[in-house]
């Protein structure tokens, strides 16, 4: 009996030593984020109308979060607790760069965003753009996005199912972590504190 366990205690461990190193050569990878800026190149347009690209995401570390306007829980709530985090790690708001991209471009027009936004924070800046450009960021980032009818009869009557997670990236675009939906606000503070650290 003991050496069956003996044998199990070893093949428990050599388990998760390769899930181990499966884990970092994923995040050292391409796929993972590792090793160069995490998403796409893109060109889109932020909240005041004005031209965006990736080089937002560039020389400081960045929250991006993707959502829609016409969400009723997650993006309103996401979008205010994360302006609570930012503001106790980064009072001044010059540390970190803070995005909401949009799901739903068809609905969210830079204006839109901005007004749904100015309801919630000053520090977040709203991201649309046409709906090819951005479902190539939506690939890109990895992130789910799907529209769901409420009425089969009425096709502008939907709501959009995704990823309800904020990105977060150091100051050269490259994946550090995610703060989930619902997360313990401690350790999303930590988590934005560690990202200031790089």
């Amino acid at each position: 009996m003991t050496a069956v366990r003996t044998v199990l205690w070893v093949a428990v461990l050599v388990f998760a030593g390769a899930l181990g190193w499966a884990s970092y050569e994923w995040y050292r990878s391409d796929a993972g984020g590792g090793g160069k800026p995490y998403g796409v190149p893109f060109q889109l347009t932020d909240q005041n109308g004005q031209p965006i690209t990736e080089a937002a995401f560039r020389g400081r570390p960045t929250a991006v979060f993707f959502g829609f306007t016409h969400c009723p829980e997650v993006c309103p709530t996401t979008l205010y607790e994360l302006n609570g985090w930012l503001e106790k790690v980064d009072p001044a708001g010059d540390r970190i760069g803070a995005y909401f991209i949009t799901v739903d471009p068809e609905r969210d027009t830079p204006q839109m965003m901005k007004d749904y936004i100015a309801s919630v924070s000053s520090r977040i800046i709203g991201i649309s753009g046409e709906p090819e450009k951005i479902d190539e960021v939506i690939r890109g980032f990895n992130v789910y996005a799907k529209k769901v009818p409420n009425d089969p009869n009425d096709p502008a009557d939907y709501t959009m199912d995704h990823t309800a997670s904020v990105f977060l990236l150091d100051a050269a675009g490259r994946f550090k972590s995610t703060i989930a939906y619902q997360e313990n606000p401690d350790i999303a503070i930590r988590k934005l504190e560690n990202l200031l650290k790089g």
